[in-house]
């Protein structure tokens, strides 16, 4: 069983995780613990997926590498 994934990213990108991962695919974030929140990044949780976003100083990104999330569309009434 998968617990989670871990994905690298930028120092102060938190904003815009939140919006994509949050406000555009609807994943809930969790508290990351206290010792891990220092450092900085998110986690989010939802649709039987949980990823872990952290903080890399260096951070370049992966030229192939990523996660492959299905979403459905839905509708609000």
């Amino acid at each position: 069983m998968l617990h989670h994934i871990q994905l690298a990213c930028p120092p102060g990108s938190e904003p815009v995780l939140r919006e994509f991962y949050a406000g555009v695919l609807g994943l809930a974030e969790i508290p990351k613990p206290p010792v891990l929140a220092a450092r900085g990044g998110c986690w989010f949780r939802g649709h039987d997926i949980e990823l872990h976003l952290g903080v890399e100083t260096d951070f370049r990104p992966a030229r192939k590498a990523h996660p492959g999330i299905l979403v459905r569309e839905t509708t609000t009434a």
